[in-house]
């Protein structure tokens, strides 16, 4: 599966400021790391990102924002962000920082 450059390119923009940003392809897309784990990332019709199970009720209160499922399972602590959401400035930023409060608790790798 390719993913949208559009996408990336969002993603990178709103993550520019901070420090310990790395990009890996996975899963098919492009994964944003921080600090060695996963953050987000952008597949072909959207995105990801990494809330973890005590935020993913408040992600998915977002509108755009669904369980993660790539292979019809759901993926907890995971969420995915239709087009809509990532082009969305106030959801991205929402999700992005519940996705961060749950990354920067975890050691860096």
């Amino acid at each position: 599966m390719a993913y949208s450059e559009t996408y990336a390119g969002i993603l990178r923009d709103e993550l520019a400021t901070l420090d310990g940003i790395t990009e890996r392809r996975m899963f098919g897309g492009l994964c944003f790391m921080l600090n060695g784990n996963m953050l987000c990332g952008v597949h072909k019709e959207g995105g990801m990102a990494r809330v973890g199970k005590a935020n993913e009720p408040a992600a998915l209160e977002l509108d755009g924002i669904d369980p993660l499922s790539f292979t019809g399972r759901k993926m907890g602590g995971m969420v995915d962000l239709d087009a809509a959401a990532i082009e969305d400035e106030t959801i991205l930023r929402a999700v992005l920082s519940l996705a961060r409060d749950f990354v920067e608790s975890l050691p860096a790798k």
